[in-house]
């Protein structure tokens, strides 16, 4: 975004508060020496966290999607942002994120969390997952406010002690969708005292350290390092009211069950019942739903589309290639789509494939860039870097890039290799056609994928895809030879939009089932309303001139 569309941008935001403030009343900058100034270290920073975010085009599409809640007393949905009270900090925000109507899965979880229900989401990838729990957690804390947080962290600062008790703890399984959500929440705490930290392995922990002690109040983790951090005795749980794991059938799944039964049940977070649980991702088997009941307290299941299902707004291709025609395959589709301003995701099964076929395509005269997970931490941020600005604009990738990423302009992903189960397929044809904007995706198919048959036949149907006739024969033909084959590996159930508590009530044991249309509309009005922000106060650096007879609850 250039600075001139930044600063439009920022100025429609203050109307939409409904009030004349100036922009001084935002960017409150002590001296008042940067007031009205286009380049002030605070618009610089506003630039920086706004300057990509989403502008998604087919929104429309999104009033379609089925949608599904389940559990007692589930509140209502909102149709608009201003239907629930977020308080002004969040409003603005929303407006500087250009933000003009929530998607279905944030019509649903916005006010399940602001009721402090537990909450299992499934939505489909690039669908808004991510302001959807952020949103709701950062204006309770407005609201709040630190409470005993606040108070521990004085006393163990009394005797030298710099630990940390966040009030808000979000959990991911990979470095860069940590760092990702991270982006997130320091977007959305703009102009707040509240600050977000992150922590994850590879990088330097001294730094992630110095960090955390300047102040954490909603902290982004992967678990590994931050068992570390709490062994360290860095961070502490006791005031911890907000746990949200992302991703969350991966993590529980993928080997990392043990590390969150330590942070959630071992240390002194607070038990479920007392703290709010909200457990996010675009597949939910039955068998991770089961596990999943030992960390939600009378939790509400919301499924918005089939769960595993993929959007329409990706167009689907799956062609036949042969091992041995890959490569050269590969080189016609780069050149038939070479756009310069998109960037295209190629998928691979192995990390000596993806350095393989990154050599290739440089010595084909292609500026391309992989990213695997035996590179540093530091070459796969600066691998992503490069891919983002476009300097790069072919990333070569093992599944480590499949889950989370957010990244702008992804116009084509190819899987070169398709991966053994269907739901890595969601997840990683997931990185195009994000919030509402459209995309493509080509999967290279052959006899070794036979496995898969029947459910990406499956997922191509239900997302009214173009299917070749050859993978309805196939299908056809593997549905005979054995009843478990072409599903998942790990779930030999499936995965489907429903409640696993619902169909064992109803004594289905299908989880296939599309969720129903919920019978109100999904319209979604333009323009931000103000309301009220709680007893929040802003810190003096960003701004914020509000009269307020509250106690600083910050004690500054």
């Amino acid at each position: 975004m250039s600075d001139a569309g930044t600063w439009s941008t920022v100025k429609d935001a203050y109307g939409s508060f409904g009030n004349n403030r100036g922009k001084s009343a935002f960017f409150n900058d002590r001296g008042n020496a940067n007031r009205g100034r286009p380049f002030s270290p605070v618009f610089l920073l506003c630039s920086e966290l706004f300057s990509g975010s989403n502008t998604g085009i087919n929104f429309e599409k999104y009033d379609d999607i089925p949608v599904e809640a389940t559990g007692q007393n589930c509140p209502h949905h909102i149709e608009s942002f201003q239907d629930v009270d977020m308080g002004e900090i969040i409003m603005g925000n929303i407006a500087l994120s250009r933000y003009t109507r929530p998607t279905p899965v944030q019509k649903y979880a916005i006010p399940i969390v602001k009721s402090k229900r537990d909450l299992m989401a499934c939505a489909q990838t690039g669908s808004g997952k991510t302001a959807a729990f952020l949103l709701p957690i950062l204006s309770q804390i407005y609201t709040d406010g630190p409470g005993e947080a606040l108070n521990a962290a004085k006393e163990n600062g009394k005797y030298g002690r710099r630990k940390q008790y966040p009030i808000a703890l979000v959990l991911a399984p990979t470095r860069e969708l940590a760092l990702q959500i991270y982006d997130e929440a320091r977007k959305f705490s703009y102009r707040s005292r509240v600050r977000p930290c992150v922590v994850y392995g590879g990088a330097d922990i001294g730094q992630q350290i110095r960090d955390l002690e300047r102040g954490c109040h909603l902290l982004v983790a992967t678990p590994g390092r931050l068992v570390d951090m709490m062994e360290r005795g860095k961070i502490g749980l006791d005031y911890c009211n907000y746990l949200v794991l992302d991703e969350a059938d991966r993590m529980l799944d993928m080997g990392f069950e043990p590390q969150i039964r330590r942070i959630v049940e071992q240390d002194t977070m607070p038990h479920k019942g007392i703290r709010q649980t909200m457990m996010f991702s675009a597949t939910f088997p039955k068998e991770i739903q089961i596990l999943a009941r030992d960390f939600l307290e009378e939790y509400i299941f919301l499924a918005v589309g089939r769960v595993g299902s993929t959007s329409e707004n990706i167009t689907q291709k799956v062609v036949w290639v042969e091992e041995s025609d890959k490569r050269s395959f590969l080189l016609d589709l780069l050149s038939a789509t070479g756009e310069t301003d998109s960037l295209t995701l190629v998928f691979v099964e192995t990390k000596k494939g993806a350095d393989a076929l990154e050599d290739f395509l440089y010595r084909e005269g292609y500026a391309c860039t992989s990213i695997h997970g035996d590179r540093s931490q530091r070459d796969r941020e600066e691998a992503l870097n490069q891919f983002r600005s476009g300097k790069c604009p072919i990333l070569v990738a093992t599944a480590v890039a499949a889950r989370g990423l957010d990244i702008s302009n992804v116009k084509h992903v190819i899987n070169f290799d398709l991966p053994s189960d269907i739901e890595e397929y969601v997840h990683r044809i997931g990185r195009t056609g994000r919030v509402g904007n459209l995309g493509l995706a080509t999967s290279f198919f052959n006899d070794k994928n036979a496995n898969i048959t029947k459910d990406l036949l499956d997922i191509l149907v239900e997302a009214k895809q173009e299917v070749p006739s050859w993978l309805e024969s196939l299908a056809y033909e593997h549905q005979h030879k054995s009843s478990n084959r072409g599903r998942s590996k790990r779930f030999s159930g499936g995965f489907g939009a429903r409640d696993y508590r619902q169909t064992a009530a109803g004594g289905n044991a299908g989880f296939g089932g599309r969720g129903g249309r919920n019978p109100a509309g999904h319209g979604g009005t333009r323009g931000f309303g103000g309301g009220g922000f709680g007893n929040f106060y802003t810190s003096d650096g960003y701004g914020g001139n509000y009269s307020h007879s509250q106690v600083d609850w910050w004690g500054n």
